[in-house]
């Protein structure tokens, strides 16, 4: 136990740390830290000032956790990832500003093999029980539901919401403010404000419910729907144009909206992992959660 911190610099003298954590000599902590039982703090970790460590945390690794982060009991971030080649590299973990951890969480830093750093941006909420693997990067204001997983090197984009015990194959890419539906294997990419559901995951619409929420007028809806139709037609016209061209076609009549842009610009961005499949009956599908 580390009853004694006489040893550790001033600003972590004065941070809020319980007799029973152990910090490591060389660990950073910035002010109002509040280290709560049976936490443990490496040697390389930096904790930004009003982080709330609330009780068995283990955080290790090259670590930075950004200001405001509140961690709830059993998480652990920056552990070794879990990965064979791995062999013991100084690679990175990165959780930004404000972001919500829940019980059980874990996430791994990054390997050399991938980009070297895990990364989860500012106002993130991520729930119980859920892994963000090595190489991961969330954006901004990412919502993960309770038991999500996810393998390495995946990407979600801003505001995108994982509800609960989805899947996400590595290397997949979600694109911003997309929604991926619950106990959904995702396999491929999901377009931005895209909505997939399914066992495998498939592309149903657009995620209408944030784009409302988050002031985009029916104009605008109402192009992006068209823009969506144009792209992903009817089942039975699905054959008669090649997606190419429909991709051409959307460009010509729609492109000059930013987020038909923005979805454009995402389908072709190189993947490994291709797009998700529309669903069984097209644009027909979309028509519950529609304009």
């Amino acid at each position: 136990m580390l009853t004694d911190l006489a040893g550790l610099d001033a600003e972590t003298r004065a941070a809020e740390i319980h007799p029973s954590s152990i910090v490591a000599s060389g660990a950073r902590i910035g002010h109002g830290v509040r280290i709560g039982p049976w936490c443990s703090i490496g040697p390389d970790v930096t904790i930004e000032d009003g982080v709330h460590l609330i009780a068995n945390v283990i955080i290790d690794g090259h670590t930075h956790i950004g200001p405001g982060v509140v961690c709830f009991p059993f998480t652990t971030i920056g552990m070794a990832p879990q990965d064979l080649k791995y062999r013991g590299e100084p690679t990175r973990c990165t959780i930004g500003a404000r972001t919500v951890i829940r019980e059980n969480v874990t996430i791994h830093r990054g390997t050399a093999t991938g980009s070297g750093v895990t990364r989860v941006g500012d106002d993130c909420l991520i729930m119980a029980n859920s892994h963000v693997a090595h190489d991961c990067t969330l954006g901004n204001g990412v919502i993960i539901v309770n038991n999500v997983v996810m393998g390495g090197h995946v990407t979600i984009g801003d505001h995108a919401r994982i509800m609960g015990a989805a899947a996400l194959h590595q290397f997949v890419r979600i694109g911003r403010a997309a929604l991926v539906g619950g106990v959904c294997g995702v396999e491929a990419d999901v377009i931005p404000y895209g909505s997939v559901l399914g066992n495998r995951a498939r592309l149903v619409g657009l995620h209408w419910i944030w784009l409302k929420r988050n002031g985009v007028q029916p104009d605008e809806l109402h192009l992006l729907r068209r823009a969506f139709r144009a792209l992903y037609p009817r089942a039975m016209d699905e054959e008669s144009t090649a997606f190419s061209r429909r991709l051409a076609s959307v460009r010509a009549d729609y492109g000059s909206d930013p987020k038909v842009a923005e979805i454009l610009a995402f389908i072709e961005a190189p993947s490994h992992r291709g797009l998700v499949r529309v669903a069984g009956g097209g644009a027909a599908s979309i028509e519950s959660d529609g304009v």
